[in-house]
């Protein structure tokens, strides 16, 4: 998919400045004028998202790479992977407070919440995607496949029928900083579970290196991004809920005279947009990055740090959490998340 290159250059002209203001007083101490000058509209379908009286927020700092936030709504808190510490955090939105949630987390990246309210994660450390039961057993969900380990499981989402969806790049085991180094023995895939046979299935190995992955709100389409080679989102059609066709570009992460960066986690909204994690070029792109369900880049997030994953939370499921690097940042937008985390 194309930008609109007159809406873009367009969203540029009256606000020029707007790239470089990530520069902001980020500990807190000083208020931020509103509207946020760092929530950008590229195109006026992306200005009913944005909430004059809401500002980012920078909740918790002190990660070495910040990764898979996901909701739990019945608890009220959001949890989040600090890859290289080993440990998975907590925020409770009661009061806010942070709090180391397990450690060892067996370097865990991407995190969901089942239908059941129970916590799956992609654990680089043991090469697996497990699942933490309400009296503390954790069941495997997958740890290999056709007898070889996979590489190290990276994202994932549950679809309603139960079935856990997930991304197996190799980036965890590329070295000894997010895991253990290994050789990859498989080629990087996305794979699906079935929920009570744990019969397990590759649904496509098309992509150079999937990693973060959604769906959308009917659960028609899953978007996958791809932050290999060409480094953009592709979508799929999801047949029956378990098979995946009609392989596409759902949209570019290139932006004229800005630069290529990549898409990493990615969420949907319940008008079907696509909100992603973005970076890896510098100040004026790296954030968040929203897409209409076209693919259509309509606005950005910007922080001044790279953005890792994203999830919706909080009790009207309108605010967005994004796992930036070594923060941990928040939105309220004029949204909802499409699905439970």
């Amino acid at each position: 998919m194309t930008i609109d290159r007159r809406s873009f250059l367009a969203a540029a002209a009256v606000a020029p400045a707007a790239w470089a203001r990530t520069q902001r007083d980020w500990s807190g101490r000083q208020p931020v004028r509103y509207a946020d000058p760092d929530v950008i509209a590229l195109d006026k379908r992306f200005q009913k998202y944005m909430i004059g009286s809401a500002a980012i927020e920078r909740l918790w700092t002190g990660a070495r790479w910040a990764e898979g936030p996901a909701w739990n709504g019945a608890g009220r808190y959001l949890v989040w992977s600090d890859i290289p510490n080993n440990r998975q955090m907590r925020w409770l939105e009661e009061d806010g407070h942070i709090s180391v949630f397990r450690s060892p987390s067996e370097y865990s990246n991407g995190n969901t919440f089942d239908f059941e309210g129970r916590q799956v994660s992609c654990q680089h450390g043991l090469r697996r995607v497990a699942r933490f039961e309400p009296d503390g057993a954790v069941t495997v969900i997958a740890d290999k496949w056709q007898g070889k380990p996979l590489n190290s499981p990276n994202d994932l989402v549950v679809h309603p029928d139960g079935a856990v969806w997930f991304t197996d790049p190799p980036y965890g085991i590329l070295g000894n900083y997010e895991g253990f180094q290994a050789k990859p023995e498989l080629k990087e895939a996305v794979y699906r579970v079935e929920p009570k046979t744990g019969k397990m299935d590759k649904v496509t190995d098309e992509l150079d290196k999937p990693n973060g992955l959604c769906f959308s709100p009917d659960y028609r389409k899953v978007y996958i991004c791809d932050s290999g080679d060409p480094k953009d989102i592709q979508v799929f059609d999801v047949i029956d809920g378990k098979t995946l066709r009609n392989k596409r570009q759902f949209t570019s992460m290139t932006i004229p005279g800005k630069g290529a960066g990549l898409a990493d986690g990615i969420r949907a909204d319940v008008d079907g947009n696509i909100w992603t994690g973005a970076g890896w070029v510098g100040a004026g792109y790296d954030g968040v990055h929203i897409f209409t369900p076209a693919g259509e880049r309509i606005g950005m997030i910007l922080l001044p740090e790279i953005c890792a994953n994203v999830c919706f939370g909080g009790s009207k499921r309108n605010r967005l959490f994004m796992a930036a690097s070594q923060s941990l940042y928040a939105l309220y937008v004029g949204t909802r998340g499409a699905h439970i985390t």
